[in-house]
């Protein structure tokens, strides 16, 4: 019997092939759910028991509850909207005498030979212009298959499967059309939105892979689909804070932008923006400077990011005594020089949240000779120091144009992260409630 979580988390990914249809999904839930939104160009009128969010560069969202009676910190997590992709480039096409392309860039650290040989097509955002002369935004999805990265034979190329290096200004360029398609291709995404392709001033437009997420597995114990990374933890992480009970702390929920590139944006983690909340937050509640960093704390932070399980090829890429399996749970993620956050007391608190939702947790290290990557977690401890852990859903391919993951772990993640956003922490004395 396929898990409700999957199917919802699919059914999220069939609408969402770029951060902004992301967040504009999440708006969607929340709306549903009688939130507000606010803007940061505009003063804040919180009220005891209101229910908010902001969404900085329509890339990012920040969610928050404010309680009846708010007697502690923040309760947070952090996840993000990117992936690993191509992006569209100014002057989009490149003609040649028989075939239009398209010209791309990479995106962060994508995989580059998944994104070959199958059906893409386009999404992300158009610039127009609005009434009364002002820029408005559209979001835009080229719903067909519309473009293709096609291989050169092996015949052509008999390196093929013996350490052939992909280069991007070359080999990952999207066939568009034929000569007779020169000029046509903002055309086709003005026709998409029914507007004139005049009124385009400026675009944000990404690639994607056209297959649909779906099940497989002998009983349908694994999901497939593009952007799992994050996008799985950013829904996990959204539905526990949805349906928490009130507790006195306050509870955030952040999808960050630009991970996948350093976070080194207006949208990203490594800005102000969460600082930015927290401080507008408490300020709205009479708070002063003392009394906010008091707050802050008491403040505990879930950097939910995912992680790698064990490859079923390649074991020996994984530290065989720290390493997570699909379908067996939450993964916290450990490592010595604090890429990932957790330490001894950020562990033990989110071991104790699992524990009482019923969801299994397990561990990450990288090889003690291999590097790995950082994430959200330490990113946003630069600019707000609470205490953090950082875990992930267990994913096969990460950073794929297609990847997999177990079907069981998305409701393990729903669980958990329901219950976190229902706990009050205290903090006194060295000592810590949850």
């Amino acid at each position: 019997m396929k898990n409700e979580s999957a199917k919802k988390l699919l059914d999220f990914m069939k609408k969402s092939p770029t951060r902004y249809q992301v967040v504009a999904n999440f708006e969607a839930m929340l709306n549903e759910k009688g939130y507000e939104k606010l803007y940061t160009e505009k003063p804040w009128k919180l009220a005891r028991g209101g229910k908010y969010y902001v969404s900085p560069n329509g890339s990012s969202i920040m969610a928050f509850r404010v309680p009846a009676e708010p007697t502690a910190g923040f309760m947070l997590s952090a996840a993000h909207s990117d992936s690993p992709t191509f992006k569209i480039k100014g002057n989009p096409e490149k003609a040649g005498a028989h075939y239009v392309q398209l010209t791309t860039e990479r995106y962060g650290g994508a995989l580059m030979s998944t994104w070959f040989d199958r059906p893409l097509s386009v999404a992300g955002r158009v610039l127009v212009r609005g009434e009364n002369g002002r820029i408005a935004t559209k979001l835009v999805n080229v719903d067909r298959d519309l473009l293709i990265i096609p291989n050169v034979a092996i015949h052509m190329n008999r390196n093929a499967n013996s350490g052939f290096e992909i280069k991007a200004n070359v080999d990952t360029l999207p066939l568009f059309s034929d000569e007779n398609g020169k000029g046509k291709f903002m055309q086709v995404v003005a026709d998409s939105l029914g507007i004139s392709v005049d009124d385009i001033l400026g675009h944000d437009l990404y690639l994607y892979n056209r297959m649909a997420p779906t099940f497989l597995g002998r009983d349908d114990e694994y999901i497939a689909s593009p952007k799992l990374d994050d996008v799985e933890c950013a829904f996990g992480c959204m539905e526990g804070f949805i349906n928490a009970a009130e507790s006195g702390s306050i509870p955030v929920c952040c999808v960050f932008d630009n991970e996948e590139t350093g976070s080194s944006t207006k949208q990203g983690a490594a800005s102000n923006i969460l600082r930015d909340l927290l401080r507008r937050i408490a300020l709205n509640l009479g708070k002063s400077e003392e009394e906010y960093l008091a707050m802050v704390a008491q403040s505990f932070m879930v950097s939910a990011d995912n992680a790698h399980a064990q490859h079923p090829n390649h074991p020996e890429y994984s530290d065989s005594d720290n390493c997570p399996y699909m379908n067996k749970g939450i993964v916290i993620k450990f490592n010595a020089n604090q890429k990932y956050t957790t330490d001894g007391v950020s562990a033990a608190l989110f071991r104790r949240v699992c524990a009482e939702a019923g969801a299994p947790v397990q561990v990450f290290a990288n090889r003690s000779d291999m590097a790995g990557g950082g994430t959200l977690g330490s990113i946003a401890n630069t600019k707000v120091a609470v205490s953090t852990v950082d875990i992930g859903l267990p994913q096969l391919a990460m950073h794929s144009s297609y990847e997999t993951a177990g079907a069981e772990d998305i409701d393990s993640l729903v669980k958990a992260m329901t219950a976190f956003y229902s706990k009050t922490l205290t903090v006194e004395n060295g000592e810590y409630g949850i």
